[in-house]
């Protein structure tokens, strides 16, 4: 008889209780993170598409995110795993160089309809995906010769996270976990850098990849074992003992973390000579391989504006910093913004590449119109997990997405029903999640 492997005995068995006090106070906020980029990723086209193919192709009766239609499990997880995407501000792991709370996130949510858990069955499965997701991407990336997307250890997160839920035996488990990981969409993470599209990162079909692959293991499909997690010891060690889940970055732009070094050098070279972009004649960076990847400089999508690193430095000196309405569809032709991004002049830095991924460095120079040249320090994006965010902070970013698109009284009753989920069913979350975002509720009608 195969004897059960450890992470599978965390996986069933963690309580809300097991987590040290900062922990759960982080699994809220990462969820009330997550809710806020949802709501912003669901005003764009790529939301738009998917929900309505999720409703076309998947049906079911659990409530589709940000929409009054409904849609079976797994395509509930496409379409909140992909509106989550649609919009690049939700937080990430750095060794994972990438997510893994919005892919865990978008699986845990039909799967917590379909077998009625109470909040605090939701908080600590999105605790326990968290976890296990933070270790699966650093196995996968020292055993797989290619980057892969986050979904590809999204999938797997959502398989161990969501059996909890589904109510598994430890067997069904392995398999959802093997299956997950069979399954998961290994796709090719610098493709969609080198060309933006609407693929983005996977994580809409790993979350789905995920659903499926539990249901899969209760009808008795087998798929064990999941090679990052049995065959890879080393970095399973600490599980229940060091949390990852406090080691997420979060980020206060909606572009790729990438591009953030350089915008926060950029930035503070503004304030420190009070400029104004008129005053700038180019824009030099240096930093590390993958951003100099990111080279659309005149995006014709907000997927393009997002997966650049000279469109959104252009947006921070025009703007002093960067909104979602700034890398929408209908903000991109700013005459101003496109000549500082046409500009600008990439150049990689070994000090840069050698601290990459667990560091993300660039160093910013400013060519004024004068022949002036001010060169920063060099940084770091802002909201690193060695320095993160306060909760008032994060918060605040919440209200600035949510509040325009959905009114500022359901902004607030969304971030009380997640501040109060432990100790509440999940069903007023469900009920102000499962309506779309709407332009009349700007004034603050909580409809």
């Amino acid at each position: 008889m195969t004897q059960t492997p450890a992470p599978l005995d965390f996986a069933l068995s963690l309580t809300w209780d097991d987590l040290p006090a900062d922990c759960q106070a982080r699994v809220r906020l990462c969820l009330l993170d997550l809710v806020g980029i949802a709501i912003g990723g669901a005003a764009t086209r790529l939301s738009t598409i998917i929900r309505d193919h999720a409703h076309a192709e998947f049906g079911g009766k659990h409530p589709m995110l940000l929409d009054t239609r409904s849609a079976s499990a797994s395509g509930v997880a496409l379409a909140a795993g992909i509106t989550i995407d649609a919009l690049d501000g939700h937080d990430g792991y750095n060794p994972a160089k990438g997510h893994i709370g919005f892919p865990t996130f978008a699986g845990l949510w039909p799967l917590a309809h379909r077998h009625e858990a109470d909040g605090r069955a939701f908080l600590t499965a999105l605790a326990v995906g968290y976890e296990f997701g933070a270790r699966v991407a650093e196995a996968q990336h020292a055993t797989a010769p290619d980057y892969h997307t986050s979904g590809s250890w999204g999938a797997v997160a959502v398989a161990a996270s969501g059996a909890r839920l589904a109510g598994l035996s430890t067997d069904q488990t392995r398999h959802a976990l093997g299956i997950a990981e069979y399954h998961g969409p290994r796709s090719q993470m610098m493709r969609c850098i080198d060309h933006p599209t609407m693929l983005k990162d996977g994580s809409g079909w790993g979350a789905m990849c995920g659903v499926s692959a539990i249901d899969l293991a209760a009808r008795g499909f087998t798929g064990a074992p999941a090679i990052t997690v049995e065959n890879a010891p080393s970095y399973w060690a600490d599980l229940g003992s060091r949390w990852a889940i406090m080691e997420q970055y979060f980020k206060p732009y909606p572009v790729c973390r990438w591009a953030q070094p350089p915008v926060e050098a950029l930035l503070t070279l503004r304030r420190q000579h009070g400029l104004t972009s008129d005053q700038v004649a180019r824009i030099e960076v240096e930093t590390f391989h993958e951003p100099t990847r990111l080279a659309t400089r005149r995006p014709a999508s907000t997927e393009e504006a997002q997966y650049s690193t000279s469109f959104p430095c252009a947006v921070a000196m025009v703007r002093g910093g960067i909104t979602p309405a700034d890398i929408s569809d209908d903000a991109l032709t700013d005459p101003e913004i496109l000549r500082l991004s046409d500009s600008m002049i990439m150049r990689e830095a070994e000090v840069a590449n050698a601290a990459f991924p667990n560091r993300r460095l660039a160093r910013t120079t400013l060519v004024l119109t004068d022949g002036t040249e001010l060169q920063s320090e060099w940084h770091e994006p802002r909201w690193d997990a060695t320095s993160p965010p306060t909760d008032t902070e994060l918060r605040a970013k919440f209200h600035s997405i949510a509040a325009p698109a959905v009114g500022t009284a359901r902004a607030a009753a969304i971030e009380s029903a997640i501040d109060a989920l432990e100790k509440t069913p999940l069903t007023e979350l469900s009920r102000l999640l499962s309506q779309p975002i709407n332009a009349e509720t700007t004034s603050g009608s909580s409809a």
